[in-house]
């Protein structure tokens, strides 16, 4: 069985199309002793050998881990580096468990490498994330469940990225209210590449205030200098938090908790999901000035990048923000899909109704329904109906489309038609028909055939219906 080592990483070789092939390779020999460091004690406050409160042994605690394990399990995700899968984690963790707690509260625990992978962003740019081990997320997530709830009081009020209890509606709403309250002029800020460009010494320094176990600072410095495999090369991570392991949102709030608590200290009305922030004001010239001197705390205090061309000072009504818009009515300040989203949105559904995507009919309908409901979820609080009537129409025509083209045969179409109540004389034009499928897909029959009610009882869910039902 594939496993992650305790105390010595497996050297592996990747292949980028076909995962991990071969193990042990002397290209990447030199891995294990790249990623032992010293440990580290970032101020005179942290004694790096020292439990302090004992908040370590509350980290690898059966009870803790056991949580951790669980929460891994539910969220599934792909394999790291050396292989392993999620299902092979339990018994993994029950022949090394306790070997890895010891080597953890001893300082020998070495945590493997991520796994670079990229994923495309709407801007044609890649996302690159990283994919801890199967054991290293258990671990991850075992030292965030015991540093949330210290950190937890300490953010500010208006930050709503990754924490329990809050969501993105929630960041939405206190948009809303701002711009109630007449704070009409933003800085929409945008934060370069935030994740890959995090200074780490920073990072620790700011952790060491509050964490006073040394072991624990040390632990969390490991898996940030553990290093990444990217196409089969080991690439040192000396800045960044990779994206992508459960510990990895908690250290991003945590370093941009610096900025939430210099914005209150200047008396700024903001609100920030993750690494992205808007800030409220209440005329141009009071935006413009925020956004001046606002850029050196940030890029020489903490160490980040500030997107110049994507920040700027804007009116409320032109700013994306989490994928919505807002805009003034008769009834004050709405919400609505941005553009950028609704176009995101065309994408996926062209993609969804695909003759290329339907291998399994069955998948096909929970995959439509399981985006459907997931858009209409996240996107409930913004004015739509317009947009959805419009979408359903087109996403039904591309849906009938799908099946005329699989029908293929003009025997095969003219059976199914009669089946679904056409008329035989209706039935043979439409089946003998040379028009295109698009223009098929559009006709009355085919309308009439696979009517809006037929489709939705067959289970293709409409944006429109499953909109009311999560409104009423």
């Amino acid at each position: 069985m594939k496993v992650t080592e305790v105390e010595r990483k497996e050297s592996t070789k990747h292949c980028c199309g076909n995962g991990w092939t071969q193990k042990n390779s002397a290209e990447h020999e030199g891995y294990a002793g790249a990623l032992i460091g010293k440990r580290i004690a970032e101020n005179n406050t942290t004694n790096a050998d020292r439990g302090v409160n004992g908040l370590l042994e509350r980290i690898v605690e059966a009870g803790n881990l056991n949580r951790a394990y669980k929460r891994v399990k539910r969220n599934k995700g792909a394999g790291g580096v050396d292989g392993m899968k999620v299902d092979e984690l339990l018994q993994y963790l029950k022949d090394n468990g306790k070997e890895i707690r010891e080597s953890i509260v001893d300082g020998r625990y070495r945590p493997q490498p991520v796994r670079r992978v990229e994923i495309p962003k709407e801007n044609g740019k890649k996302r690159k994330l990283g994919i801890p081990t199967a054991v290293d997320r258990v671990i991850q997530q075992g030292i965030a469940q015991v540093l949330t709830p210290i950190y937890e009081p300490k953010f500010a009020e208006t930050s709503y990225g990754f924490r329990p209890g809050r969501s993105a509606q929630d960041a939405l709403r206190k948009c809303r209210e701002y711009l109630e309250e007449g704070y009409v002029w933003t800085v929409d800020m945008d934060l370069e590449k935030f994740f890959d460009t995090v200074n780490q010494s920073k990072l620790i320094e700011i952790l060491s205030r509050d964490i006073k176990d040394g072991r624990v600072i040390s632990l969390i410095h490991k898996y940030l200098k553990a290093g990444a495999v990217e196409c089969g090369r080991f690439v040192d991570t000396e800045v960044g938090v990779p994206q992508g392991g459960p510990l990895s949102p908690l250290c991003a709030n945590i370093m941009l908790n610096e900025l939430d608590h210099e914005l209150e200290r200047r008396g700024h009305k903001f609100v920030r999901y993750a690494d992205d922030m808007v800030i409220f004001c209440k005329s141009k010239a009071s935006a413009m000035q925020t956004l001046e001197h606002i850029i050196p705390f940030i890029e020489k205090k903490l160490f980040l990048k500030v997107n110049r061309e994507k920040t700027v000072a804007a009116y409320a009504g032109r700013i994306k923000f989490l994928g919505y818009g807002f805009y003034k009515s008769t009834k004050g300040w709405r919400m609505r899909v941005h553009k950028k989203a609704v176009d995101k949105l065309r994408k996926r559904i062209r993609e969804l109704t695909s003759r290329r995507w339907v291998n399994d009919y069955e998948e096909w309908k929970t995959s439509l329904k399981r985006y459907v409901e997931g858009w209409v979820n996240y996107f409930k609080l913004a004015d739509m109906g317009n947009l959805l009537k419009s979408t359903d129409e087109w996403m039904r025509r591309r849906i009938r489309m799908v099946f005329w083209k699989k029908w293929k045969r003009i025997r095969t179409r003219w059976r199914n038609l009669l089946k679904l109540g056409v008329s035989n004389s209706n039935a043979g034009i439409l089946a003998n028909s040379r028009k295109g499928y698009w223009r098929i897909a559009g006709s009355p029959i085919m309308n009439t055939a696979l009517s809006n009610a037929r489709l939705e009882k067959a289970g293709f869910r409409s944006f429109s219906s499953y909109y009311k039902s999560v409104c009423a």
